[in-house]
């Protein structure tokens, strides 16, 4: 080989060599560049990782806290629902009681509806007849005298259906109204009553009352009646039931009656017979002129 031939060689080889080591540097920074952000991602994609987990336990524990609410809920609205149905039985019962009760009283008002007007029509219908047969003034008038005493006769009968008698023969009124009707009747003195309070003795017409105890639940009272200075006790009075005394020298006798009965209190009437009804008042006086 000729010197020519070798410088050659050797100015080829040297000038190959320079352009494969920015190429391995170029490469090698091209590398790191790569592996520093494939670290980059790596690292962000690790905290998204952390806080998409955060995020899924944030979500289970709202969602677990609102299924225990949601439990708690449930079970209240079952327990309200069984006290419900427990209040809904009981007043289905009270119903029933009410509604049996009620027929009761119906066909009871019914009935005397239906035998006061038979009475009425029987009565009309005589009337009636009696007028069409007479036909002077005289007997007119007397059968007005007649109409009249029919028409009293009536109001008497329609009294009687409503109010119960007791064992000597007296009616019994049940309140303030019914009292009404019997001073209406004129055949006694009603002298009506409200005391309240224990112990504590108050006059009423000719006597003196004195309230000693009470039961509601029984609707019963105990009494301390004192008659022309003798007293008497009187127990386990139930409501309209009449307590009988005789006053001295009278024939007929006088009676006491217990309309309501309260916790330590009562009101009621004394019934005084005409013939030994005698000018008195009452600590209740402006009840008796209701």
């Amino acid at each position: 080989m000729s010197e020519q031939d070798s410088q050659s060689t050797y100015v080829e080889t040297k000038s190959g060599s320079s352009w494969q080591l920015p190429a391995i540097i170029l490469l090698a920074l091209l590398a790191i560049g790569g592996l520093g952000l494939a670290w980059s991602n790596s690292s962000k994609l690790d905290a998204t990782k952390q806080a998409v987990t955060d995020q899924v336990k944030a979500v289970q524990t709202s969602v677990q806290s609102d299924v225990n609410t949601l439990k708690d809920r449930v079970a209240q609205d079952e327990k309200a629902n069984t006290e419900l149905q427990g209040d809904l039985k009981v007043v289905t019962d009270k119903l029933k009681i009410t509604q049996s009760q009620l027929k009761k009283a119906r066909a009871e008002a019914e009935q005397l509806n239906t035998d006061t007007t038979s009475k009425i029509t029987a009565l009309d219908t005589s009337v009636h007849q009696e007028l069409a047969t007479k036909a002077t003034s005289d007997d007119v008038k007397t059968v007005d005298t007649r109409v009249t005493q029919v028409d009293t006769n009536l109001n008497k009968t329609i009294s009687d259906l409503n109010m119960a008698r007791s064992e000597l023969g007296t009616l019994i009124a049940k309140n303030h109204d019914e009292i009404d009707v019997l001073r209406r009747m004129g055949e006694r003195d009603y002298i009506e009553f409200s005391i309240a309070g224990k112990n504590k003795s108050q006059k009423v017409g000719n006597i003196s009352l004195q309230l000693t105890g009470t039961n509601e639940k029984k609707n019963r009272a105990n009494l301390l009646l004192t008659v022309e200075d003798k007293t008497t006790e009187d127990k386990n009075r139930s409501i309209n039931q009449p307590l009988f005394f005789y006053l001295g020298g009278s024939h007929q006798p006088e009676e006491v009656v217990i309309n309501k009965i309260g916790k330590n209190q009562i009101s009621g009437y004394l019934s005084i017979p005409k013939a030994s009804s005698q000018p008195a008042t009452s600590a209740s006086s402006s009840n008796s002129g209701k």
